[in-house]
């Protein structure tokens, strides 16, 4: 019997070195496993914050795009409007200088020169403003020149533009108006 109660009492902890190297590593690990979950966290936190940024400057960038538009289009409307003025002027002269007078009139000659004045410095203004004439010359190009008819020419190749019926504009790179023109069939 006595066998048994010895072999029931619970065993002494025995203080063995390689339970403490083993109990030490694991402590280890799980600070390693901390360490890295708390790294893999900021990294993430690190590609939110750069892509957010990202977006951020993306934004800024496309604002101030537009923004620059605005401004440089935003006498659009009010250039599109002079445009018939400048066609009134420019029928004004045609008209005068088409008017024959059998001898020279001094008033004549002075309305001449005055309307001729104000159509180049109509004309100096609009430029001023980035606002020029569409060049109608060779072959039609669809993106600027509206064709409203297409005309039998000899002098001219298929799709060439034969005759202008109306000025084009544009205001920097913008077409104000696209001008009305005839095609060679």
């Amino acid at each position: 019997m006595s066998d048994k109660t010895e072999q029931s009492k619970p065993e002494e902890e025995i203080e063995n070195p390689l339970t403490d190297e083993i109990e030490a590593k694991e402590e280890e690990v799980l600070e390693d496993d901390e360490l890295a979950k708390a790294k893999a966290e900021a990294q993430e936190y690190k590609d939110k914050y750069l892509r957010a940024y990202a977006d951020f400057e993306n934004s800024k960038r496309l604002m101030q795009k537009d923004k620059n538009a605005a401004v440089a289009y935003s006498n659009e409307k009010f250039a599109t409007d002079i445009l018939s003025v400048l066609d009134s002027f420019e029928q004004a002269i045609n008209t005068i200088n088409s008017v024959e007078v059998e001898e020279e009139n001094e008033v004549l000659n002075k309305i001449k020169e005055g309307v001729n004045l104000t159509f180049e410095q109509l004309k100096k203004v609009l430029e001023k403003n980035h606002i020029t004439e569409i060049p109608c010359e060779g072959e039609l190009d669809p993106n600027l020149h509206q064709a409203i008819m297409q005309v039998d020419s000899d002098e001219h190749e298929s799709g060439h533009i034969v005759q202008v019926m109306q000025k084009g504009y544009m205001i920097k790179e913008r077409v104000l108006r696209s001008p009305m023109v005839s095609t060679a069939k």
